[in-house]
């Protein structure tokens, strides 16, 4: 894999611990820049730890993200194939399907883990366009890959940006009211990016909420992922996603809400019944996920735009400061390639893989920061 010959002893500060951060961490010690991670919580402590973790070449053909998506999903294999796959990258074969809560078993699916309710439609993906990876050991086996070229992790909060008399970037000032000292700072903060808009002029970023459910199901499902459009005795229809792990776990998501973002990433906790409707629909679907054990019950925010596109780029007018945030829920297929260019825009002064040009900051209006109603590092909500 080629990062780049010219190397760099640019102190990067990168606001944020999850995903994105440690791919621009790791890409960007590996040119020799000097990157320290701030993160409040813990590395992979929010969707990067608890997100489906799912990959595809083409599924974002005919958009702007498909180059971005193209060149990540080559870089998931090659990380997996250098770092010694750490995180179990796992090539799939992916269906679509549709189910009845309430339907008489009529046909079969075809697969002996699956529900005879259960109609399997169409193949939408192979092992060559189709792949997983367990988020959070993706997370933090690539975080510590940053450390072991120089990267450092400081748990704390930044809370504002400090500049020099030319209005370029000279730091962040952590909670404490210690200065961080940078060249450069990068905002990746998730849907927690909204809260850098005190200081920066950036579009905002909102939290859309996903649950999930983690299984124990051993060898009992193969690498089949499954996209099923299910619909409850209610009448209301539901997209249940289900990925298989080469760690011998299942990750199955369904039900997706809004509302206000918590300030602390520790305090995000799930909808009342959400994971009781989704049990429910998991037990109906597939008879190895009745019989398995639940290890885990999650919820998580993604990061969204108004205009679904990513914020990849640097901040206008502020000279040193970027912003890699809003993937929603591609985060974990892009992040690589993100990583990759927000290296090369750092280090290099433009990216060289991906045109980044779809996701500047500046085709957004910023936010105004009295939206944030006061919401800061200790307390409150974001709305």
């Amino acid at each position: 894999m080629t990062v780049g010959a010219m190397r760099s002893s640019k102190r990067i500060v990168i606001c944020g611990g999850g995903a994105i951060g440690a791919a621009i961490a790791y890409f960007t010690s590996r040119r020799g820049a000097r990157p320290i991670v701030i993160e409040r919580h813990e590395v992979a402590g929010a969707a990067s730890g608890k997100s489906g973790g799912f990959l595809a070449l083409d599924w974002c053909s005919g958009t702007p993200l498909d180059p971005l998506a193209r060149r990540s999903f080559d870089l998931h294999a090659e990380l997996s194939s250098e770092l010694g796959n750490p995180w179990g990258y796992r090539p799939l074969t992916t269906y679509a399907g549709y189910a009845v809560e309430d339907a008489i078993a009529r046909r079969q699916s075809g697969r002996p883990w699956l529900s005879e309710t259960v109609t399997i439609t169409s193949c939408l993906g192979s092992p060559e366009t189709t792949a997983l990876v367990e988020p959070r050991a993706f997370t933090t086996g690539l975080m510590r890959a940053a450390e072991m070229h120089g990267a450092v992790v400081r748990h704390d909060c930044a809370v504002n940006l400090v500049r020099g008399p030319s209005g370029a970037v000279r730091g962040v000032e952590l909670a404490g009211g210690e200065i961080v000292e940078a060249d450069a700072v990068v905002v990746a903060m998730g849907p927690w990016s909204i809260l850098a808009s005190r200081w920066l002029p950036l579009p905002a970023v909102l939290g859309y909420k996903g649950h999930s459910l983690v299984f124990e199901t051993g060898a009992t499902i193969p690498a089949e992922a499954l996209f099923l459009e299910y619909r409850e005795a209610s009448g209301e229809i539901l997209t249940p996603e289900l990925f298989p792990r080469a760690d011998g776990t299942t990750w199955v998501c369904a039900i997706s809400t809004t509302g206000p973002v918590p300030i602390d990433p520790a305090d995000v906790a799930p909808e009342e019944g959400a994971h009781a409707r989704l049990e429910a629909l998991c037990r109906k679907i597939s008879p190895a996920l009745a019989a398995a054990p639940i290890k885990a019950r999650q919820a998580c925010f993604r990061p969204v735009t108004v205009d679904g596109l990513p914020l990849i780029g640097a901040v206008p007018g502020v000279d040193g400061a970027y912003v890699a945030t809003g993937h929603s829920v591609w985060g974990m297929l892009n992040a690589p390639a993100t990583g990759e260019a927000m290296s090369e825009l750092i280090l290099d002064a433009a990216a060289g893989q991906v045109d980044l040009a779809p996701f500047a900051p500046g085709r957004l209006r910023p936010l105004d920061p009295a939206r944030l109603r006061g919401a800061s590092c200790a307390a409150g909500e974001i709305e």
